[in-house]
């Protein structure tokens, strides 16, 4: 069985340790930075065999210089010679071998125009998506366009409803504010929010999400809906999804 654990790193980033069964090596998933890695592994004597890279910012890839050098992994990332010190690079319709498993590689632009995620199925499946969706949310557009984002969060859309999606922020309590006046008749919204409350003011993550639930209360994965169409339409958007897209996400830049 396939376990994931959250390494909590910089202010609000996740770092993403998997492990299968009791095995000594664990591969992690955008390392932004390397001591708290270091320290978990030395801490649970494992083994760093692989790493993850989803894309090139420096909170997804500024520890693994360190970490490169310290345990010699395999390192697998996007086509993008600007990331240092990746061995594999991969692009849509890849597969990658992870501790045993395959992951098939969807290239899932909008964020940036790099940005892969790595989607394993079985039980449980597996979504490592970066900064491309979030729980209740979904990322800026530093390099990529609406129309590519809302493609790359219609194919997560997609997948099984019980895929369990491991986002790569904290993001959920400012997610759920904004998609309480986006979705404003959701109830689903209100209900989440009450949840991420109690684990966030336990000190726990409010990840991982799932797909189903994302569809339930994401307002970027319900631009078809009609209580979130009429909320963007008061924003200025027509009776288009994309444009329904495009405002959501413009309002959420200022929110």
């Amino acid at each position: 069985m396939m376990s994931v654990t959250p390494i909590p790193a910089l202010s609000d980033n996740y770092i993403w340790l998997i492990r299968q069964d009791n095995s000594q090596g664990v591969c992690v998933v955008d390392p932004g930075e390397a001591p708290p890695v270091i320290d978990f592994l030395e801490r649970e004597s494992l083994t760093l065999d692989t790493i993850l890279i989803t894309h090139h910012h420096h909170d997804h890839t500024g520890g693994l210089a360190a970490l490169k050098a310290r345990y010699s992994p395999m390192v697998i990332g996007p086509h993008n010679p600007d990331i240092q010190g990746i061995d594999q690079r991969v692009g849509e319709g890849d597969q990658v071998r992870v501790l045993g498993r395959a992951f098939e590689v969807m290239e899932t632009p909008g964020h940036t125009l790099d940005h892969i995620s790595y989607f394993t199925p079985g039980i449980p499946a597996l979504l490592f998506c970066g900064d491309t969706l979030f729980h209740a949310g979904c990322g800026r557009l530093f390099e990529g366009t609406p129309e590519q984002m809302l493609t790359s969060l219609r194919r997560f859309a997609e997948l099984p409803q019980e895929t369990l999606v491991f986002a790569a922020h904290e993001y959920t309590q400012a997610n759920l504010s904004f998609a309480r006046a986006a979705d404003p008749e959701n109830d689903a919204v209100t209900r989440a929010q009450q949840e991420c409350e109690k684990a966030r003011a336990l000190g726990r993550p409010t990840l991982p999400s799932t797909i189903g639930r994302e569809l339930t209360i994401n307002p970027y994965l319900r631009v078809g809906t009609e209580s979130v169409r009429q909320a963007a339409g008061m924003q200025g958007a027509n009776d288009d999804e994309l444009a329904t897209f495009t405002t959501l996400r413009e309002w959420k830049n200022r929110f």
